[in-house]
């Protein structure tokens, strides 16, 4: 698997991103707050631009807010690392994701104060990652 992060991967609807904050779930995983949202099959297939052809199961937005961050250096420095730690990370989501045929929509927001080092934030990304998982199938089984 290439570990890219395509355009087609990044969060840009302004109608999706409305949505993902108003009828969204949210997750603490410290130093990142996660709003995500599962998309039924309806909207992918009213608004397929939002999932393009190359099929990709999730669509992600990276947030460090300027009330923590006065620097458009630091804010630059905080998304280049939470980037680089998904795109490294992500095979695992895009495997359950897939296996539950499921297209998800989330936002990350960095809350802590300070910038973390890379590896640091890589293992946080990780614990991300699991209870995003573990809420997203939780959220499935409720479901139904």
């Amino acid at each position: 698997m290439r570990f890219t992060f395509r355009k087609e991967e990044h969060l840009c609807s302004r109608q999706l991103i409305d949505r993902l904050y108003a009828e969204g779930d949210r997750l603490m995983a410290f130093p990142y707050s996660v709003q995500w949202m599962v998309l039924p099959d309806v909207d992918t297939a009213l608004r397929p631009s939002h999932f393009t052809a190359h099929g990709t199961p999730c669509q992600v937005m990276i947030v460090a807010p300027k009330r923590k961050f006065k620097h458009a250096v630091d804010r630059n420095r905080v998304r280049r690392l939470t980037r680089e730690c998904y795109r490294t990370r992500k095979h695992e989501l895009y495997a359950f994701l897939q296996q539950h045929g499921l297209k998800v929509v989330f936002s990350m927001v960095y809350v802590h104060n300070e910038i973390m080092t890379f590896e640091h934030l890589g293992r946080k990304m990780d614990k991300l990652l699991a209870a995003l998982m573990k809420d997203i199938e939780a959220k499935q089984t409720s479901a139904t």
